[in-house]
């Protein structure tokens, strides 16, 4: 029986990109990414979910971080589900915890995580010595 659970059918593919440290990469990364989703033909709906968190995770980095940053996407289909991640990965905050970056109005930011929290199956943060990685799953039947 261990033998037939190791040879279960997964594929997986990954695309993965340097970012330029500007407002203006937002919108050519989700051009991108819809590109890149179309071609693994991931549904309209996870599509469109990957899209709004990329947008809130790379305006994240830009916004709060250090450049570089870098957007890694992958999507693994095993056991009859599909499992679309989303990682952006930047050198860490650039002002100390719970100081926002001058002339930012926080009644019209800060709700990325929310988003974020909402659509995805899974989402975290992982600490590395590369950086800070932010992460969200998005999972389709």
């Amino acid at each position: 029986m261990a033998a037939q659970l190791n040879t279960m059918l997964r594929e997986a593919v990954e695309h993965v990109g340097p970012l330029p440290h500007v407002a203006e990469v937002v919108s050519a990364a989700r051009r991108r990414v819809k590109a890149v989703l179309a071609d693994w033909d991931v549904s309209c709906e996870i599509a469109e979910d990957c899209l709004l968190v990329v947008s809130e995770l790379l305006t994240n980095a830009i916004v709060h971080a250090l450049p570089p940053a870098e957007l890694r996407l992958s999507w693994v289909r095993a056991e009859g589900l599909s499992t679309l991640r989303v990682e952006v990965t930047d050198a860490g905050s650039k002002l100390p915890a719970g100081q926002s970056p001058p002339g930012i109005d926080p009644d019209e930011h800060g709700r990325g995580q929310e988003i974020v929290h909402a659509l995805a199956a899974r989402h975290g943060i992982r600490v590395h010595s590369g950086g800070i990685t932010r992460w969200a799953d998005l999972v389709a039947p």
